[in-house]
């Protein structure tokens, strides 16, 4: 695997790692949220690029699979979101504007998953889309 492709593969999971941060802001992860994001990836992460992991799986699936660990290990969403934003701002070519749109998208339907948008979530929404933009 090139370097290129492993700074895509870190893309993927440096971005689930994201979206865990964003279900995990009220310090509940629901089920809707993982569902949600499920979702999401069949619909449209997946056919984003033909990126594999070492397995030969679409790397799309990276989303999930952090996501779910994340979970497992119950870290804390703004550490979690602060690794993102360093990646982000270590590869900003990695970010075009299809994937950013793809990513609000993502965050939007993950935080509306159980009962709308909570507080904490509506912050880390914030900052994801001050970050997005700069």
């Amino acid at each position: 695997m090139s370097s290129a492709e492993k700074s895509s593969l870190t893309f993927y999971q440096k971005t689930g790692e994201l979206f865990y941060s964003i279900a995990a802001a009220d310090k509940v992860v629901r089920k809707s949220e993982y569902k949600s994001l499920k979702e999401m990836v069949q619909s449209d992460w997946k056919d984003l690029d033909n990126l594999q992991d070492d397995y030969g799986v679409d790397a799309a699936y990276q989303l999930e699979i952090v996501f779910d660990w994340l979970d497992y290990e119950s870290l804390e969403a703004n550490l979690c979101f602060e690794s993102f934003k360093e990646f982000y701002q270590e590869h900003p070519a990695l970010f075009t504007k299809k994937r950013k749109e793809l990513i609000l998208k993502t965050a939007h339907s993950i935080a509306n998953a159980f009962s709308g948008k909570n507080k904490s979530e509506l912050i880390l929404l914030g900052k994801l889309q001050l970050l997005l933009n700069n």
